[in-house]
């Protein structure tokens, strides 16, 4: 049943940061005419706070808020590895957004192909490299629908037939609409709301549920007995030693898959200098706090006895919250939750357009094509993008799009040498690269449709994430290919010496 009190406040929330979406036209605006640009990196102007919001509020997605507790909820210690890489990926992400983001300014490259097409000299690399950013993350903005119909279905907010499938298109057209006109700035702008919204609800969530549950210890010795009592093999609040490797694997491929993913690339090219990012990155960890109390509600969840259906465990926690706390408290959380799923889509359609019109279009199809045109043609495409996802989302089974996801991780991942490589080394032939990439898509792809879409595969009896083992063997071929190559006298030299230079000191 539908709780009117629930669905008021919840529609309050959403209602409220819609009307910052829309607002978000006027911010920051000084485009005398539209670009590319001025769309989809908002004239890269923002400054380290905004900065911090934008990449807060689109790294930690729908998955972030919903997966994570449901797989803690599900299978115990494993699911805690989100927070192990989020931990990874800040250093990283220290050492490379700030160069990357130094070597676009420098060049003026919009997205992370026009920095492989001028750093390899290759059409065909940088395609390559926007078609896997485009594939990986179109599921991942289907991904974030999932995670607001799921949050809303738990919460008795999404009504039985058209009506609730309405009230998802019409939570996310508002956002559709206003990213359409103002680009980044959008997301930016609610951004900013979803950190207030989402810390401050899962901090007092987690004080009412550990008050009810009796504190603590209580919550995590109910937890493992109600954990234990299901019999299944290596699920447990503490990690068993055959799930060290699958642990640290996941974490640490996670965290370099991470960082290649478009809409990250996207938000960190939006900032105003190279420093300003490095602060923001800094500050990101706050945001693993926050996860880390996501992570903390799936075990209190299992402590409260919650029963979600077989395969639907991200629901848990939602339903806890229903049963817990008050109609109105609830709607609030659901909002929250909702809106924490809308920022990412957003940036994630943002990316890809960008993609397409730079490294496709304009690549292939329209060369002469005007900053202007070519910021109509992304507004467009933005929209295709999520009314794609959207009728994903109808059209096809829920694991479908989990099952494209997990693969998205496992493609995004093999762009990670030709991008990160060329940062810091001109070794590497852009033949190579591209032997590398295919046989890593290929071997990843085989492996994870093979192991029934499960992230792990095992290799004499040591577990492994796939899309770092479809890694190794990526970088394998490179570095295997890249001598053969150049005895072959196979060209590499770059078609315009500056392009290296502005790369490699």
């Amino acid at each position: 049943m539908v709780d009117p009190a629930s669905t008021t406040a919840f529609t309050l929330v959403v209602a409220g940061t819609s009307l910052l979406a829309i607002a978000a036209r006027r911010f920051r605006v000084r485009d005398k005419l539209p670009t590319l640009d001025g769309w989809a990196l908002a004239g890269r102007q923002f400054g380290a706070v905004l900065t911090w919001f934008l990449l807060g509020g689109t790294i930690y997605t729908a998955y972030t808020y919903a997966a994570v507790p449901g797989l803690v909820y599900g299978v115990g210690a494993l699911g805690f590895f989100a927070l192990a890489y989020t931990v990874i990926v800040y250093p990283l992400a220290f050492v490379l957004l700030p160069r990357l983001w130094q070597v676009a300014k420098d060049n003026g490259h919009t997205t992370v192909a026009d920095y492989v097409r001028a750093r390899y000299d290759s059409p065909l690399l940088a395609l390559v490299v926007a078609l896997t950013g485009i594939l990986a993350t179109m599921p991942y903005i289907a991904l974030q629908l999932l995670g607001i119909r799921a949050v809303l279905v738990a919460g008795g907010l999404y009504p039985d037939g058209i009506a609730g499938d309405f009230t998802l298109v019409a939570v996310f057209a508002v956002l559709a609409g206003a990213t359409y006109r103002s680009g980044l700035r959008a997301p930016t702008v609610i951004s900013m709301a979803k950190g207030v919204l989402v810390g401050t609800t899962v901090v007092g969530i987690v004080v009412l549920v550990l008050d009810r549950l009796g504190g603590p210890q209580a919550v995590f010795r109910a937890a493992e007995d109600t954990i234990t009592a299901r019999g299944v093999p290596e699920t447990s609040l503490t990690l068993t030693p055959s799930l060290y490797t699958a642990y640290a694997t996941l974490a640490l491929g996670s965290a370099l898959a991470l960082l290649m993913y478009p809409h990250v690339l996207t938000a960190s090219f939006a900032a105003s200098s190279s420093d300003r990012l490095r602060k923001a990155i800094i500050g990101l960890p706050a945001w693993t706090a926050v996860l880390g109390l996501f992570a903390l509600l799936g075990v209190a969840a299992l402590a409260a006895g919650v029963q979600a259906r077989p395969g639907n465990a991200e629901a848990a926690v939602p339903l806890m919250v229903r049963e817990l706390t008050s109609p109105v408290a609830a709607g609030l959380v659901f909002g929250a939750l909702a809106v924490g799923a809308l920022v990412p889509a957003a940036v994630m359609s943002v990316g890809t357009a960008t993609l397409f019109v730079r490294n496709v279009y304009v690549e292939y199809f329209h060369p002469l094509a005007t900053p202007k045109h070519q910021a109509q043609v992304a507004r467009a495409v933005s929209l295709v993008a999520k009314f794609g996802a959207l009728a994903f989302v109808f059209g096809l089974p829920d694991q479908d799009a989990i099952n494209l996801q997990l693969l998205g991780g496992v493609w995004i991942l093999q762009t990670f040498p030709t991008v990160a490589l060329g940062l810091f080394t001109r070794w590497p032939h852009r033949g190579a690269l591209l032997a590398g990439w295919l046989g890593g898509m290929v071997a990843g792809t085989a492996l994870v449709a093979s192991g029934g879409f499960s992230p792990v595969v095992s290799f004499a009896g040591v577990h492994v994430y796939v899309a770092l083992a479809a890694l190794v063997l990526n970088l394998t071929v490179a570095a295997a290919l890249t001598p053969v190559l150049d005895r072959l006298g196979v060209a590499r030299e770059l078609g315009n010496g500056t392009a290296i230079g502005a790369v490699v000191p």
